[in-house]
C-alpha cells in the first residue's frame, strides 16, 4: 500500500517535474531554428528598451497595442526579425514614422524591411502595432498564454504566463533569451474596475475617458521576455520594507479580497525568503525594481520582481512534500522556489533554453538552502535527497542548441543534487557559500551558458568538474563504485559512467571515520576487510563485485 501511495504521490506531480523535458526524439523544423536560433535578422542589433502598450478586453478575450523597439546598430543590415504567434498578428511597422512592409517566414516570425540604412552604432527603433485573440493557456504556467476566468465575486481574474511558449505568445518581441533589454516600459490598460500588476513599480495611474484604467509600470533593470507579465484582478494590497543588504527594500503583496488574512500570514514567508537566499546568495538583484508576490488563478511563475502565486496558502507544493521527508511541509513551496528564481533565472539568465538547468538545478537546490537556513544541515541534507525520488534519468538535462528546445525535467531534483554532490566534493562550507554568491556577482544582470557556469565551478572549487558535469547534465546513468575485498584489502573503481570519471567521493571503511578516496574508472586499492560505504551526500550507487 505504501508503494502504491508513493507511484500515485510521483504520479501528481508528473507535471511540475517534466514541464521543461520531453522526448528527444524529435525532427527540428526551420519553425524552431527560427525560435531558437540566434538569426541574421537577429544578430545585427542590440537591444536597449522596450515601450509595449496593450490594451485588455475580458468581455472579448482580445488584446490590442504595440511594442516600440529601441535598439542599438551593431552591423550593417536591413531585415529585422520580429516575433508575435498566431493568432495575433502584426497590422503595422513603422520607423520614424514611414510605414515598413513585412513578410512572415514560418508561422511566428515576422521579416521586416527596414528602409533607413542601418548604420552601426545608431540607436534607433520601431513601432509594431497589433492586435487579437491571444493563445488561451491550456495548462498554465506550462502551456501558458492568456488566462480568462473570474474570481468567486465575478470579476474578471486574468494572468499571462509563456516560459514554454515563448513571450511572442501575447507581444511583439525578440523571443530570443540571449538579448535582453536594459530596462522596459509596461503599460496596460484595463476595465477601470479592475487592477494591473506588473513588474517593476507603478510610475502612474490614468483613469481614460472610455471606462478604462492605464497602469504604467517601469522596470528600471534588464528583463528576460518570459519573465514580463501582466496579472489582472479586484486586487487589494499590503506591503512591509525589508531592511537588506542593500538597503531598503519594497515588498509588495497584491491578493483577493477574500485571501487577505490568509496572505498577511502566509506571505510573512516572504521575509524570511529574503533573507535566507541574500545570506546564500548575495543582495536581491532588483532593489531599484522592488519585490512583488502576486495572487494568480494558476500556481505560479518566477516573473522578475513580480512572482506570481497560486499555491492556495498552504505549505508544500499544493499541500504536498516532494522530498517525502517532512521538510517541504515547514515551508510554501511557490514562495520560496519561484523567488529562488529571481537570482537563478531573473539575475543569471541563460542564453539558449538548451542550459536552463542553470535555472532550475540551482533553484531546485535553493529549497534545500533554505531549509537549511532554518532547520539546520541535516534537514536540508534530507530534503534534498529525498528528491531523488522523482528522478526519472530518461534523457540528459541539456536540451538541443539552437532550436528552442530544454533536456529533461531531471534539471530540478538531479541537477539540484548534482549541485549538493558538488559541495560535498568542495568539503568546505563557507567557501561553498561565497560560491554561490560570487556567481550572482560575476553573472550579476547577464545571460550565460553551461560552458561559463561550469567553468566558473571548476575554477573556485579548485577541480576539473567537467567529467562530473559530462555525467550529471549530459548522460543518464548515475555513477557505480564497485567494491570487492579480499585478503585485508578493498579494490574500488567508478562503473556506469562517462569515459574519465574520476570525481572523488567520502566514504566509511568497515563502519570506521569517514574518508576521501579517488576513484576512476581503473581499479585502485586500500586497507579494508568488509565493507566501503559511499556518504549519502553523494549522488551515486555502490555495489560489491567480485574481481
Amino acid at each position: 500500500m505504501k508503494l502504491l501511495k508513493l507511484i500515485v504521490f510521483f504520479a501528481s506531480l508528473f507535471p511540475f517535474i517534466t514541464a521543461c523535458g520531453q522526448s528527444h526524439n524529435k525532427s527540428f523544423t526551420r519553425e524552431d531554428s527560427l525560435r531558437g536560433r540566434i538569426t541574421p535578422e537577429r544578430e545585427w542589433w542590440d537591444l536597449k528598451y522596450y515601450e509595449l502598450r496593450v490594451k485588455v478586453t475580458p468581455t472579448e478575450k482580445a488584446i490590442a497595442g504595440s511594442t516600440t523597439v529601441f535598439y542599438e546598430v551593431l552591423k550593417p543590415y536591413q531585415i529585422i526579425q520580429i516575433d508575435l504567434q498566431p493568432p495575433l498578428q502584426i497590422e503595422k511597422v513603422t520607423q520614424d514614422g514611414q510605414e515598413l512592409s513585412f513578410k512572415k517566414d514560418g508561422a511566428n516570425a515576422y521579416m521586416i524591411s527596414l528602409k533607413k540604412a542601418q548604420v552601426k552604432g545608431k540607436n534607433e527603433s520601431i513601432v509594431v502595432t497589433y492586435s487579437g485573440r491571444p493563445i488561451v493557456a491550456k495548462r498554465p504556467p506550462w502551456d501558458g498564454g492568456f488566462q480568462w476566468v473570474k474570481d468567486k465575486a465575478g470579476n474578471d481574474f486574468v494572468a499571462t504566463s509563456c516560459q514554454g511558449l515563448g513571450s511572442s505568445a501575447w507581444w511583439p518581441c525578440k523571443d530570443h533569451m540571449y538579448d535582453e533589454c536594459d530596462s522596459m516600459l509596461i503599460s496596460i490598460t484595463v476595465p477601470k474596475n479592475l487592477t494591473d500588476i506588473s513588474n517593476g513599480r507603478l510610475r502612474k495611474t490614468t483613469e481614460n475617458a472610455d471606462g478604462t484604467k492605464t497602469f504604467d509600470w517601469f522596470v528600471k533593470n534588464p528583463i528576460n521576455n518570459y519573465g514580463v507579465n501582466v496579472n489582472i484582478g479586484n486586487y487589494v494590497h499590503f506591503g512591509e520594507i525589508y531592511d537588506g543588504e542593500k538597503g531598503k527594500l519594497a515588498m509588495d503583496y497584491y491578493v483577493l479580497p477574500e485571501n487577505l488574512e490568509k496572505a498577511k500570514e502566509q506571505f510573512k514567508q516572504a521575509g524570511m525568503m529574503m533573507k535566507a537566499f541574500e545570506h546564500w546568495f548575495g543582495p536581491y538583484p532588483f532593489y531599484e525594481d522592488g519585490y512583488k508576490l502576486v495572487e494568480v488563478p494558476y500556481l505560479g511563475m518566477e516573473h522578475q520582481s513580480s512572482v506570481t502565486y497560486g499555491n492556495k496558502y498552504q505549505n508544500g507544493y499544493l499541500g504536498r512534500d516532494l522530498s517525502g521527508t517532512g521538510w517541504g511541509l515547514k515551508w510554501d513551496f511557490i514562495i520560496i522556489h519561484e523567488s529562488g528564481h529571481e537570482w537563478f533565472a531573473n539575475n543569471i539568465t541563460y542564453k539558449d533554453v538548451a542550459d536552463m538547468w542553470i535555472h532550475e538545478s540551482f533553484t531546485n537546490y535553493s529549497e534545500s538552502l533554505y531549509t537549511e537556513y532554518y532547520f539546520g544541515k541535516k534537514a536540508a541534507s534530507e530534503y534534498v535527497i529525498g528528491t531523488r525520488k522523482g528522478i526519472r534519468n530518461d534523457i540528459p538535462i541539456i536540451g538541443s542548441y539552437d532550436v528552442n528546445k530544454s533536456g529533461s525535467g531531471d534539471m530540478y531534483p538531479k541537477g539540484g543534487n548534482m549541485l549538493h554532490t558538488i559541495r560535498q566534493i568542495l568539503n568546505n562550507d563557507d567557501k561553498w557559500r561565497q560560491i554561490l554568491r560570487g556567481l550572482n556577482k560575476t553573472f550579476y544582470h547577464q545571460t550565460v551558458t553551461t560552458q561559463q557556469i561550469e567553468d566558473y565551478l571548476s575554477k573556485n572549487v579548485g577541480r576539473d568538474l567537467d567529467k562530473v558535469f559530462d555525467q550529471y547534465l549530459r548522460d543518464v546513468r548515475i555513477p557505480v563504485l564497485e567494491y570487492s575485498v579480499e585478503k585485508n584489502k578493498i579494490s574500488y573503481r567508478w562503473s556506469n559512467c562517462v569515459e574519465g570519471f574520476d570525481m572523488p567521493v567520502k566514504v566509511m571503511v568497515d563502519g570506521g571515520k569517514e574518508e576521501f578516496i579517488y576513484p576512476t574508472t581503473t581499479w585502485k586499492t586500500m586497507k579494508g576487510k568488509s565493507e566501503l560505504k559511499v556518504d549519502e551526500n553523494f549522488y551515486v550507487t555502490t555495489k560489491s563485485v567480485s574481481k
